[in-house]
């Protein structure tokens, strides 16, 4: 029996988006760092939370571009938490 290739995951992808531990995928909201002075301090808040996946499709295909997101991938790095002793 041969080996089997392991995939490589897109970087980009696999920082933009989190696994929670239910397994949903969260992504990053959009124009977080662009004219940030004309915002209101309320928007930036808003632009700084994670927001789920809803589409199927969108899900398949990050799946694909980051295939082990749910192996390695962890909020409390997200929010600075380490491991815990």
């Amino acid at each position: 029996m041969g080996k089997k290739y392991k995939i490589k995951t897109h970087k980009a992808t696999a920082k933009r988006f989190k696994v929670t531990g239910s397994g949903k995928l969260l992504r990053t909201k959009g124009p977080k760092s662009h004219l940030r002075r004309k915002k209101s301090a309320r928007a930036k808040n808003m632009l700084d939370q994670m927001v789920g996946m809803k589409s199927a499709q969108q899900r398949k295909r990050i799946k694909r571009l980051a295939p082990y997101i749910e192996k390695y991938s962890t909020l409390a790095s997200r929010r600075g938490g380490g491991s815990k002793k």
